[in-house]
C-alpha cells in the first residue's frame, strides 16, 4: 500500500482556490498514468469559481483507446475467475481508501467542479457508499436451478459482459465514475471510462485507488477527450456495454454507434421533471422540498423538479416563502464551509442559463429573485461563473423556460387548480426522469405517484439518492437503471445449460 497521500501524486499539496495547477497525465491504463502521445491542440480546462485555467486536456487517440481497451480486456479475463467474495473483499479495501483519502478527494473535486464543499463531501460519501453496496452483491451473484422430467435439469449463470465502457458528465465526476464502475466490477466486467472534458481531474484518482486496493491492472482505465474519444470507445468492437449519462442529443449518438455493434446501452440523459404541491402540503416541507428540486448542484442536475406547479389556493404563501429562503442561500468560495452554492461549470454555460432567464422574461415571465451573474467580494473569484439563484414567477407551460432544460439555478413557478388538470400538464413533455409531489393525502400521493411518466417520483421530498434505490428514466430521459440491485441485470448476462441425465430421443 502507498504511504504518500494520493494528492501529492498529482503533484500539489496547496489546496484553495486559484491555487491548483495540475500537470501529471490524467490517463491511466494498465495500472499506471500515461502520458498523451500527442501534444497538438490542448483544451483548456477551467477552475469554475476563477475561472483560470486548472490543467490543459489532450484527447486520446485511437492507438491509445485500443491501448487502454486491450489493457481493460486482459484484466477482464483475470478478474472474471475471482470468486464473488475476492471482487467484494478489493472492492472493500477501495472504499477504505476513499475514506481515508475523503478530504483531499473532496477539494480536488470541488476545484474542477465549481460545487460547494458540503455537497462534495456528500457525493465522495455517496461513492463510498456506492462501492460498499455492490461489493456486498457481488458474492451474492447466482442462478436458478429448473427441474425438468424424468431426473433432468437445467440452471441459468449470471456472466459478466467482458470490458464495458463508462461516458460520464461533469456534474458528479467522482461519483459517476464510482456508480458505473461499482456494478460493473462486481459482476466481474472492467471498465474503460471516459469523464466529461471539463472535469477530468478526480476519476483518474479513482483508478489509482482500485489499483492500490488490488485489481488487476488495467480493470478500471480513463481515457480523456471529448465526442471523438466517445466515438472511438463506443464503435470498437472488444467493447461490450456503454454505460451514457449526458444530454438527450449525445446519447442518441452513443445508442447508434452502440447499435453497429449490437452492444447493449444504458442511458441517462436529460429532464423537465415537474414538483406538484397540493394545497393541503405541509408548507414549509414543500417549501424546502422546492429548494432541493432546484438549487442543489447550483442547478446543474438532470433530474431536478424544475416545473414547480402549485395549487393556486396557496401560491401567495408558497412564493413569499420560497423567495425569502432563496435570497438567503449563500453563494460564493465552493471550498468555504458556510457556501451553500458554487459556481457554473463553464463561462459558455453561465451564459447560456442567463440566455434563459432573460428569454424568459421577454417571454412575459417574472423575476422574483436572483438571476443574475454574481460577482463575490473575495478578488479571486471576480471571473467566477456564479449566478444567484432565480424564482421565475408568472410562466405558462408553452415558455422557453418551462419546456426546454435550463440546467442551472432557475425555478419556474406555475398555479394549478386540479389534480387531473395538473398531472396532464406534468406528463405534457417528451422528458421523464423525475418527479415529486407534497400532499397530506396519502391517497393522493400514491394516485399521483402512479400516473407521473417518470422513472422516480418523490413523495413529501425531493433529490434524495438511497445507493438501494434505482435511477433511471422514461421516455427521453433513457432507459436501464443505476444503482439498486437491479443495476447488476445491465452489467451481466445470462446463460442457459439444459442437462441430460438419460438417452437422447432423436426425431430422426
Amino acid at each position: 500500500m502507498a504511504q504518500q497521500p494520493l494528492l501529492s501524486l498529482l503533484g500539489f499539496q496547496d489546496l484553495s482556490v486559484g491555487t491548483l495547477v495540475i500537470k501529471e497525465p490524467l490517463n491511466f491504463w494498465g495500472g499506471v498514468r500515461v502520458k498523451p502521445k500527442q501534444t497538438k491542440n490542448p483544451e483548456p480546462v477551467y477552475e469554475p469559481a476563477t475561472g483560470r485555467v486548472l490543467c490543459d486536456l489532450i484527447p486520446c487517440v485511437e492507438e491509445e483507446v485500443d491501448q487502454a481497451i486491450k489493457n481493460a480486456h486482459s484484466a477482464y479475463l483475470q478478474w472474471r475467475k475471482r470468486s464473488g467474495m475476492e471482487r467484494a473483499r478489493i472492492m472493500l479495501e477501495a472504499a477504505r481508501i476513499i475514506r481515508e483519502h475523503r478530504d483531499e478527494i473532496v477539494k480536488v473535486e470541488v476545484i474542477n467542479s465549481g460545487k460547494s464543499i458540503m455537497e462534495a463531501e456528500i457525493d465522495i460519501d455517496f461513492a463510498v457508499q456506492c462501492i460498499q453496496y455492490y461489493a456486498g452483491i457481488a458474492p451474492t451473484l447466482s442462478g436458478q436451478h429448473i427441474q425438468l422430467p424424468e431426473g433432468c435439469f437445467a440452471y441459468t449463470r449470471r456472466e459478466p459482459l467482458g470490458v464495458c465502457v463508462g461516458i460520464g458528465a461533469w456534474n458528479y465526476p467522482f461519483s459517476m465514475a464510482a456508480w458505473k464502475s461499482a456494478p460493473a466490477l462486481a459482476c466481474g466486467n472492467a471498465m474503460v471510462f471516459k469523464p466529461s472534458p471539463m472535469t477530468p481531474v478526480t476519476a483518474v484518482i479513482l483508478a489509482e485507488i482500485y489499483k492500490e486496493a488490488g485489481v488487476p491492472e488495467g480493470l478500471f482505465n480513463v481515457v480523456q477527450g471529448g465526442a471523438e474519444t466517445g466515438s472511438l470507445l463506443c464503435h470498437h468492437p472488444t467493447v461490450a456495454k456503454v454505460s451514457f449519462t449526458g444530454s438527450v442529443p449525445t446519447g442518441k449518438k452513443v445508442m447508434e454507434m452502440a447499435a453497429k455493434g449490437v452492444k447493449p446501452v444504458t442511458l441517462e440523459l436529460g429532464g423537465k421533471s415537474p414538483l406538484i404541491i397540493f394545497k393541503d402540503c405541509e408548507l414549509e416541507n414543500a417549501v424546502k422540498g422546492a429548494l432541493m428540486a432546484n438549487f442543489l448542484n447550483q442547478g446543474e442536475m438532470c433530474c431536478n423538479g424544475t416545473r414547480v406547479f402549485v395549487q393556486r389556493e396557496i401560491m401567495s404563501q408558497f412564493l413569499e416563502a420560497v423567495v425569502k429562503r432563496t435570497k438567503a442561500i449563500v453563494v460564493g468560495d465552493p471550498l468555504q464551509g458556510e457556501t451553500q452554492m458554487g459556481a457554473l461549470i463553464s463561462k459558455p454555460h453561465m451564459e447560456k442559463v442567463l440566455g434563459f432567464i432573460s428569454q424568459a422574461k421577454e417571454q412575459g415571465a417574472k423575476v422574483l429573485c436572483g438571476g443574475e451573474r454574481f460577482v463575490p467580494s473575495d478578488p479571486k473569484l471576480k471571473d467566477g461563473y456564479f449566478v444567484s439563484p432565480c424564482v421565475l414567477d408568472n410562466c405558462r407551460d408553452d415558455m422557453t423556460c418551462v419546456k426546454e432544460e435550463i440546467f442551472g439555478p432557475v425555478m419556474s413557478v406555475l398555479p394549478f387548480d386540479t389534480e387531473e388538470e395538473v398531472l396532464q400538464r406534468a406528463n405534457s413533455t417528451t422528458f421523464g426522469l423525475a418527479s415529486g409531489v407534497f400532499t397530506r393525502d396519502i391517497a393522493r400521493a400514491h394516485r399521483v405517484a402512479a400516473n407521473l411518466e417518470a422513472g422516480t417520483c418523490y413523495i413529501n421530498n425531493y433529490n434524495v439518492f438511497p445507493i438501494e434505490v434505482p435511477f433511471g428514466g422514461y421516455k427521453m430521459s433513457g432507459f436501464g437503471r443505476e444503482n439498486g440491485q437491479v443495476t447488476i441485470e445491465y452489467f451481466s448476462q445470462l446463460k442457459t445449460v439444459v442437462v441430460e441425465m438419460g438417452d437422447v430421443k432423436s426425431l430422426f
